[in-house]
């Protein structure tokens, strides 16, 4: 009688892909991990036994991520695709890990903010409300557009805002939105919009450091006008 185990005889509580999606991927292990790279076992084994002998066989992470596929394809079980998928998520990792963030625009000053929109904005034919999300050291993690058109208070709601913060771990947001007419004087809605943000923020715990307006090759700070 076999007694190979396969994937579908645990608890689905207790299947790798399920608690991936539960908890997350830091609730797997490292043979786990390797389990949903490799997707299948042999006629003779699970998948989890197998990821377990690939990981006995090169003797943990360290010298996995050093092998070749040669080297990979000589396990019994594991074929040139499933090898060329661990090593493409080697390499992935590798790259991650070797990610500098020196080069990264910091922004320190509502000139810098500008600086940093102005061109691609203040040709813009319709009002593009924008914003900035920022680490620790106020450098630029993302950017994104929020919504296109005529700002309103019931529209760009703090969820849309802050639901990208908390996605990139975000410490800070800057918004931006322009005035196609080219005069950046701020109106009634955009004092409200700042105010309802910058409320929300603090209850949070990520700051709006500011609203910038941007018009024709000038802009408004709505936090040098005192409204944050």
């Amino acid at each position: 009688m076999s007694s190979k185990m396969l994937i579908r005889d645990f608890p689905k509580e207790e299947r790798p892909r399920e608690r991936f999606l539960q908890d997350g991927p830091k609730s797997l292990s490292t043979q786990e991990l390797l389990a949903l790279l490799l997707r299948t076992g042999t006629k003779d084994e699970s998948v989890i036994q197998l990821a377990n002998r690939l990981i006995r066989a090169f003797e943990g992470l360290r010298l996995l991520k050093d092998a070749s596929i040669e080297e990979i394809t000589a396990i019994k079980g594991i074929g040139e695709a499933k090898a060329i998928q661990i090593l493409a998520s080697v390499e992935l990792g590798r790259r991650i890990s070797s990610l500098s963030y020196n080069d990264r625009y910091v922004i320190r000053s509502p000139e810098d903010c500008a600086n940093y929109c102005m061109d691609e904005m203040r040709f813009l034919s319709q009002e593009h409300f924008v914003c900035i999300y920022l680490n620790t050291k106020n450098q630029v993690l993302h950017k994104q557009t929020i919504f296109i058109g005529s700002l309103n208070a019931s529209i760009v709601h703090p969820r849309e805002v802050f639901k990208e913060a908390f996605r990139r771990s975000a410490a800070s947001i800057i918004c931006l939105h322009n005035h196609p007419s080219g005069d950046p004087t701020p109106s009634r809605e955009d004092i409200e919009v700042t105010k309802r943000l910058a409320e929300c923020g603090k209850i949070i715990g990520i700051d709006l450091l500011d609203h910038v307006i941007i018009g024709e090759q000038k802009y408004v700070s709505l936090k040098e006008k005192g409204y944050l």
